[in-house]
């Protein structure tokens, strides 16, 4: 797995590629959590367009993260999500928890066009 940041005007991307497991969710995990509790970012946006698959300790930390940026009042995005990614996260009913976009564009956009579970 690879995973990278970059800015982008009011929101921070992080691009993820690979699977994500418990292998290497401690990575993902620190990540997200130093950008939103660290650096305080106003917006993190998760690219998933390539990962192809993502377990329960990988969603433990999509969770984790959006937990913390909704007590921090940051917004939280993913986008780009493979059919077994969304698949996982329809089975867990979180789906429509996370703000979900098919686009970084959109998800970019936030919060109108990207109410929980918009696809």
């Amino acid at each position: 797995m690879n995973i990278s940041t970059r800015q982008f005007e009011h929101a921070s991307i992080v691009d993820v590629s690979g699977d994500i497991t418990l292998y290497n969710t401690p990575e993902v995990r620190k990540i997200l959590l130093d950008l939103l509790k660290e650096k305080r970012v106003r917006r993190v946006i998760v690219n998933l367009e390539k990962v192809k698959y993502i377990d329960s300790a990988g969603v433990a930390s999509l969770v984790e993260g959006l937990k913390l940026s909704r007590d921090l009042k940051s917004g939280f995005a993913l986008y780009g999500l493979s059919r077994s990614t969304r698949e996982v996260l329809e089975l867990t009913r979180l789906l429509k928890v996370f703000e979900v976009h098919e686009t970084e564009e959109q998800a970019l956009g936030g919060g109108t066009s990207g109410a929980p579970g918009s696809k």
